[in-house]
């Protein structure tokens, strides 16, 4: 079950994405060194959520998938790329929408819903809890195990993981080398307590990345938080109670 692939123009940047489904629309916003459909085909999420009676639309960022390419560091900080998604909702004339968000994506949907709360009737920040507030760390690392002739030249275990799953989506190193290096923007609690849209917090149990769902919950007004147990930050994206949180949430 594949969409067409389209392409539109984000202030300049090309931008690919995909819908499937009829109703009420729901987009979402993949993590680092992934694709929309790595991170929301292949799992299974697309399926689950056009089987709930609503139209999808998933996106590649820009340096990702299918999208276009950039160089320059100063081209890929959270907030730029959240206007991506703000323009895709333009573009599609969807005045607004449920938003999901996975790791880098779940701070690309928080930036969203900050600056544009009219635009998100509920947010789920998965893959991304206490380290959206305090930082995620190891950018540079990762940043210079993408540039690595190869990955046998990468010895930080951290970074060699991330240089892996980047091959693996067959992504640009380059173009992420970029975008890791400016994407990682913390966001304050003072920020996160103007949130006024309803908002889902989940992430594994174990995920080391994400950190703790509890203090991203307290820092956002009526926030609701999940945990999933023994999941980590690779598998915790399909996971069978996340998807059962999310459909209860947006009912």
């Amino acid at each position: 079950m594949f969409a067409a692939m389209h392409k539109f123009n984000s202030d300049g940047v090309g931008i690919a994405y995909e819908t499937a489904g009829e109703g009420p629309p729901i987009l979402l916003i993949h993590g680092f060194a992934s694709n929309g459909r790595v991170n929301w085909w292949d799992t299974g999420w697309v399926k689950t959520l056009t089987e709930s009676g609503r139209r999808v639309i998933t996106f590649d960022h820009r340096g990702h998938g299918e999208s276009e390419k950039l160089y320059d560091s100063a081209l890929y900080p959270a907030a730029e790329m959240a206007e991506d998604a703000r323009r895709l909702l333009d573009h599609l004339e969807i005045g607004q929408a449920d938003v999901m968000g996975y790791s880098m994506g779940a701070r690309v949907s928080a930036f969203l819903t900050i600056a544009h709360p009219q635009r998100v009737r509920r947010a789920v920040f998965a893959g991304l809890a206490s380290r959206m507030i305090t930082g995620v760390g190891g950018a540079e690392a990762i940043a210079r195990a993408l540039e690595a002739p190869s990955r046998a030249d990468v010895t930080d275990p951290g970074a060699r993981a991330f240089r892996i799953f980047a091959e693996q989506t067959k992504s640009d190193l380059k173009a992420l080398a970029a975008c890791i290096r400016s994407s990682r923007e913390k966001i304050t609690v003072e920020e996160l307590a103007k949130i006024t849209v309803p908002v889902l917090v989940v992430a594994g149990e174990k995920d080391d990345v994400a950190g703790d769902v509890e203090t991203l919950v307290k820092a956002i007004p009526g926030a609701q938080g999940v945990t999933l147990p023994g999941r980590n930050h690779m598998n915790a994206v399909g996971d069978r109670g996340y998807k059962e949180a999310v459909l209860a949430f947006l009912a």
